[in-house]
Protein backbone atom coordinates (compact mmCIF):
# COMPACT_ATOMS: atom_id res chain seq x y z
CA UNK A 1 0.00 0.00 0.00
CA UNK A 2 1.52 3.31 -1.07
CA UNK A 3 -0.58 5.68 1.08
CA UNK A 4 0.14 5.80 4.80
CA UNK A 5 -0.87 7.96 7.75
CA UNK A 6 2.07 8.86 9.97
CA UNK A 7 1.80 10.52 13.38
CA UNK A 8 4.10 13.48 14.02
CA UNK A 9 5.67 14.73 17.23
CA UNK A 10 3.20 17.64 17.14
CA UNK A 11 0.24 15.25 17.54
CA UNK A 12 -0.71 15.67 13.89
CA UNK A 13 -1.07 13.05 11.19
CA UNK A 14 0.47 13.28 7.71
CA UNK A 15 -1.00 11.22 4.90
CA UNK A 16 1.80 10.41 2.46
CA UNK A 17 2.39 8.53 -0.77
CA UNK A 18 5.47 6.36 -0.36
CA UNK A 19 6.01 6.42 -4.13
CA UNK A 20 6.95 10.13 -4.03
CA UNK A 21 10.73 10.61 -3.66
CA UNK A 22 11.55 12.06 -0.23
CA UNK A 23 14.61 13.80 -1.59
CA UNK A 24 12.52 15.69 -4.16
CA UNK A 25 9.27 16.73 -2.46
CA UNK A 26 7.68 17.45 0.88
CA UNK A 27 4.01 16.54 0.81
CA UNK A 28 1.13 15.59 3.07
CA UNK A 29 -2.60 15.27 3.42
CA UNK A 30 -3.79 16.63 6.76
CA UNK A 31 -6.42 15.07 9.00
CA UNK A 32 -8.92 16.77 11.29
CA UNK A 33 -6.88 15.83 14.39
CA UNK A 34 -4.54 18.01 16.44
CA UNK A 35 -5.89 21.54 15.99
CA UNK A 36 -7.58 24.21 18.10
CA UNK A 37 -10.87 24.81 16.26
CA UNK A 38 -14.16 24.15 18.05
CA UNK A 39 -17.15 22.17 16.77
CA UNK A 40 -18.29 21.82 14.05
CA UNK A 41 -14.78 22.59 12.79
CA UNK A 42 -13.01 20.43 15.34
CA UNK A 43 -10.18 20.45 15.33
CA UNK A 44 -7.53 20.98 12.59
CA UNK A 45 -9.69 22.96 10.18
CA UNK A 46 -7.38 24.58 7.61
CA UNK A 47 -9.92 26.66 5.63
CA UNK A 48 -10.52 30.37 6.23
CA UNK A 49 -13.79 30.57 4.28
CA UNK A 50 -16.08 28.25 6.24
CA UNK A 51 -17.13 30.38 9.21
CA UNK A 52 -14.49 29.19 11.67
CA UNK A 53 -12.69 31.69 13.90
CA UNK A 54 -9.86 33.10 11.76
CA UNK A 55 -7.35 33.07 14.64
CA UNK A 56 -7.95 29.36 15.14
CA UNK A 57 -7.52 28.58 11.45
CA UNK A 58 -4.26 30.52 11.33
CA UNK A 59 -3.01 28.69 14.42
CA UNK A 60 -3.90 25.39 12.73
CA UNK A 61 -2.20 26.40 9.48
CA UNK A 62 0.91 27.52 11.33
CA UNK A 63 1.12 24.22 13.21
CA UNK A 64 0.57 22.16 10.06
CA UNK A 65 3.10 24.15 8.01
CA UNK A 66 5.71 23.95 10.76
CA UNK A 67 5.24 20.20 11.05
CA UNK A 68 6.37 20.04 7.41
CA UNK A 69 9.29 22.43 7.85
CA UNK A 70 7.64 25.61 6.51
CA UNK A 71 6.26 28.87 7.80
CA UNK A 72 2.63 29.94 7.55
CA UNK A 73 3.78 32.88 5.42
CA UNK A 74 5.20 30.52 2.76
CA UNK A 75 1.93 28.88 1.75
CA UNK A 76 0.17 29.62 -1.55
CA UNK A 77 -3.50 28.67 -1.71
CA UNK A 78 -6.42 29.56 -4.03
CA UNK A 79 -10.08 30.45 -3.89
CA UNK A 80 -11.50 27.14 -5.15
CA UNK A 81 -14.71 27.29 -7.17
CA UNK A 82 -15.10 23.75 -8.63
CA UNK A 83 -13.83 24.94 -11.99
CA UNK A 84 -10.88 23.91 -14.17
CA UNK A 85 -8.58 26.94 -14.04
CA UNK A 86 -4.90 26.09 -13.49
CA UNK A 87 -2.46 28.68 -12.14
CA UNK A 88 1.34 28.65 -12.39
CA UNK A 89 2.79 29.80 -9.06
CA UNK A 90 6.01 31.83 -9.01
CA UNK A 91 8.12 33.26 -6.20
CA UNK A 92 6.19 36.55 -6.35
CA UNK A 93 3.07 34.68 -5.23
CA UNK A 94 4.61 33.36 -2.00
CA UNK A 95 2.14 33.79 0.86
CA UNK A 96 -0.94 34.43 -1.29
CA UNK A 97 -3.97 33.23 0.63
CA UNK A 98 -1.94 32.02 3.59
CA UNK A 99 -3.37 34.45 6.14
CA UNK A 100 -6.45 35.93 4.48
CA UNK A 101 -8.94 34.43 2.07
CA UNK A 102 -9.23 37.75 0.23
CA UNK A 103 -5.60 37.48 -0.89
CA UNK A 104 -5.85 33.93 -2.26
CA UNK A 105 -5.24 33.06 -5.91
CA UNK A 106 -8.55 33.98 -7.54
CA UNK A 107 -11.05 31.36 -8.77
CA UNK A 108 -8.56 28.55 -9.28
CA UNK A 109 -8.75 24.80 -8.68
CA UNK A 110 -5.22 23.67 -9.54
CA UNK A 111 -1.76 25.05 -8.81
CA UNK A 112 1.53 24.11 -10.47
CA UNK A 113 5.09 25.28 -9.83
CA UNK A 114 8.76 24.50 -10.38
CA UNK A 115 9.96 26.91 -7.68
CA UNK A 116 11.84 25.23 -4.82
CA UNK A 117 10.59 25.54 -1.24
CA UNK A 118 7.32 27.17 -2.35
CA UNK A 119 4.47 25.14 -0.82
CA UNK A 120 1.11 24.75 -2.54
CA UNK A 121 -2.01 24.01 -0.49
CA UNK A 122 -5.62 23.22 -1.41
CA UNK A 123 -8.54 22.45 0.92
CA UNK A 124 -11.05 19.59 0.81
CA UNK A 125 -14.13 18.07 2.47
CA UNK A 126 -14.92 14.95 0.37
CA UNK A 127 -13.54 16.25 -2.96
CA UNK A 128 -10.44 14.61 -4.45
CA UNK A 129 -6.91 15.94 -3.84
CA UNK A 130 -4.70 15.09 -6.83
CA UNK A 131 -0.92 15.36 -6.46
CA UNK A 132 1.50 15.66 -9.40
CA UNK A 133 5.27 15.12 -9.16
CA UNK A 134 7.53 15.52 -12.20
CA UNK A 135 10.64 13.61 -11.12
CA UNK A 136 12.66 14.56 -14.22
CA UNK A 137 12.04 18.31 -14.57
CA UNK A 138 11.43 18.98 -10.86
CA UNK A 139 7.91 20.39 -10.87
CA UNK A 140 4.80 19.73 -8.79
CA UNK A 141 1.09 20.34 -8.91
CA UNK A 142 -2.12 20.01 -6.90
CA UNK A 143 -5.66 19.80 -8.22
CA UNK A 144 -9.11 19.89 -6.61
CA UNK A 145 -11.47 17.33 -8.09
CA UNK A 146 -15.06 17.62 -6.95
CA UNK A 147 -17.63 16.08 -9.26
CA UNK A 148 -17.64 19.13 -11.51
CA UNK A 149 -13.87 19.40 -11.77
CA UNK A 150 -13.41 15.65 -12.10
CA UNK A 151 -15.99 15.26 -14.86
CA UNK A 152 -14.52 18.34 -16.57
CA UNK A 153 -11.16 16.51 -16.47
CA UNK A 154 -9.18 18.88 -14.28
CA UNK A 155 -6.61 16.16 -13.50
CA UNK A 156 -5.81 15.63 -17.18
CA UNK A 157 -5.76 19.38 -17.79
CA UNK A 158 -3.33 19.90 -14.91
CA UNK A 159 -0.94 17.35 -16.33
CA UNK A 160 -1.19 18.99 -19.77
CA UNK A 161 -0.48 22.38 -18.17
CA UNK A 162 2.62 20.93 -16.53
CA UNK A 163 3.69 19.49 -19.86
CA UNK A 164 3.27 22.88 -21.52
CA UNK A 165 4.96 24.86 -18.75
CA UNK A 166 7.69 22.51 -17.57
CA UNK A 167 8.11 19.85 -20.25
CA UNK A 168 6.60 17.20 -17.98
CA UNK A 169 6.28 13.81 -19.68
CA UNK A 170 3.80 11.10 -18.79
CA UNK A 171 6.57 8.59 -18.08
CA UNK A 172 8.21 10.88 -15.50
CA UNK A 173 5.08 12.14 -13.75
CA UNK A 174 3.89 10.47 -10.54
CA UNK A 175 0.29 10.91 -9.43
CA UNK A 176 -1.31 10.55 -6.01
CA UNK A 177 -5.11 10.50 -5.75
CA UNK A 178 -5.72 11.34 -2.12
CA UNK A 179 -8.45 10.56 0.41
CA UNK A 180 -11.92 11.67 -0.67
CA UNK A 181 -15.44 10.36 -0.73
CA UNK A 182 -15.55 6.91 -2.30
CA UNK A 183 -18.07 5.24 -4.56
CA UNK A 184 -19.28 3.45 -1.44
CA UNK A 185 -20.81 6.73 -0.20
CA UNK A 186 -20.95 9.24 -3.06
CA UNK A 187 -24.60 9.23 -4.08
CA UNK A 188 -25.36 11.60 -6.95
CA UNK A 189 -28.35 12.71 -8.98
CA UNK A 190 -29.39 12.16 -12.58
CA UNK A 191 -27.79 15.47 -13.56
CA UNK A 192 -24.34 14.22 -12.53
CA UNK A 193 -24.93 10.91 -14.26
CA UNK A 194 -25.78 12.75 -17.48
CA UNK A 195 -22.54 14.78 -17.35
CA UNK A 196 -20.59 11.59 -16.74
CA UNK A 197 -22.24 9.93 -19.73
CA UNK A 198 -21.44 12.94 -21.90
CA UNK A 199 -17.79 13.35 -20.84
CA UNK A 200 -16.83 9.69 -20.27
CA UNK A 201 -18.99 7.83 -22.81
CA UNK A 202 -16.69 4.81 -22.99
CA UNK A 203 -16.40 4.38 -19.23
CA UNK A 204 -19.84 4.93 -17.75
CA UNK A 205 -20.08 1.31 -16.63
CA UNK A 206 -16.91 1.79 -14.54
CA UNK A 207 -17.88 5.15 -13.06
CA UNK A 208 -21.60 4.92 -12.35
CA UNK A 209 -22.72 2.32 -9.81
CA UNK A 210 -26.38 1.63 -9.11
CA UNK A 211 -27.41 0.20 -5.75
CA UNK A 212 -30.85 0.08 -4.15
CA UNK A 213 -32.29 2.41 -6.80
CA UNK A 214 -29.57 4.97 -6.05
CA UNK A 215 -26.75 6.30 -8.23
CA UNK A 216 -23.15 6.46 -7.02
CA UNK A 217 -20.11 8.00 -8.73
CA UNK A 218 -16.54 6.70 -8.54
CA UNK A 219 -14.40 9.85 -8.47
CA UNK A 220 -11.17 7.89 -7.98
CA UNK A 221 -11.70 5.89 -11.15
CA UNK A 222 -12.78 8.97 -13.12
CA UNK A 223 -9.57 10.80 -12.26
CA UNK A 224 -7.43 7.75 -12.98
CA UNK A 225 -9.12 7.12 -16.34
CA UNK A 226 -8.70 10.70 -17.58
CA UNK A 227 -5.01 10.68 -16.65
CA UNK A 228 -4.48 7.43 -18.53
CA UNK A 229 -6.32 8.93 -21.51
CA UNK A 230 -3.60 11.61 -21.78
CA UNK A 231 -0.83 9.05 -21.54
CA UNK A 232 -0.07 8.50 -17.85
CA UNK A 233 0.98 4.89 -17.27
CA UNK A 234 -1.27 3.10 -14.79
CA UNK A 235 1.77 2.20 -12.69
CA UNK A 236 2.43 5.93 -12.13
CA UNK A 237 -0.99 6.55 -10.57
CA UNK A 238 -1.53 5.74 -6.89
CA UNK A 239 -4.94 5.86 -5.26
CA UNK A 240 -5.06 6.29 -1.48
CA UNK A 241 -8.31 4.36 -1.35
CA UNK A 242 -9.53 6.06 1.85
CA UNK A 243 -13.12 7.31 1.90
CA UNK A 244 -13.45 10.53 3.86
CA UNK A 245 -17.11 9.82 4.59
CA UNK A 246 -16.40 6.35 5.98
CA UNK A 247 -13.41 7.72 7.92
CA UNK A 248 -14.90 11.02 9.12
CA UNK A 249 -13.22 10.53 12.50
CA UNK A 250 -9.96 11.29 10.66
CA UNK A 251 -11.10 13.49 7.76
CA UNK A 252 -13.63 16.28 7.37
CA UNK A 253 -16.60 15.07 5.34
CA UNK A 254 -19.56 17.16 4.28
CA UNK A 255 -21.64 14.07 3.59
CA UNK A 256 -20.85 12.46 6.94
CA UNK A 257 -21.49 15.68 8.87
CA UNK A 258 -24.89 16.05 7.21
CA UNK A 259 -24.67 19.80 7.59
CA UNK A 260 -27.28 21.84 5.77
CA UNK A 261 -24.59 24.30 4.72
CA UNK A 262 -21.26 23.22 3.23
CA UNK A 263 -19.70 26.25 4.98
CA UNK A 264 -20.35 24.56 8.33
CA UNK A 265 -17.86 21.79 7.59
CA UNK A 266 -14.11 22.05 8.21
CA UNK A 267 -11.50 21.26 5.58
CA UNK A 268 -8.44 19.06 5.41
CA UNK A 269 -5.61 20.17 3.14
CA UNK A 270 -3.26 18.75 0.56
CA UNK A 271 0.23 20.26 0.67
CA UNK A 272 3.25 19.87 -1.59
CA UNK A 273 6.57 21.64 -2.11
CA UNK A 274 9.75 20.96 -4.04
CA UNK A 275 12.88 20.55 -1.95
CA UNK A 276 16.18 22.23 -2.67
CA UNK A 277 18.58 19.93 -4.50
Amino acid sequence: MSYLLRRTEENLFHGKFTTFPDDLVTHAVSTRIGGVSQAPFDSLNLALHVGDVAENVLANRKKFAQSLGFKLEDIVTPNQIHGDKIFRVEEIHRGRGSQTYDDSISETDALITNVKNLPLMLCFADCVPIFFVDVENCAVGLAHGGWKGTLNKIAAKTFLAMRENFGTTAENCLIGIGPSIGACCYEVGENVKEVCERNFPAHVDKLIIKRDDKIFLDLWAANKIQLMEVGLPEKNIDVAGECTCCNSNFYFSYRAARQKNLQETGRIAAFIALKES
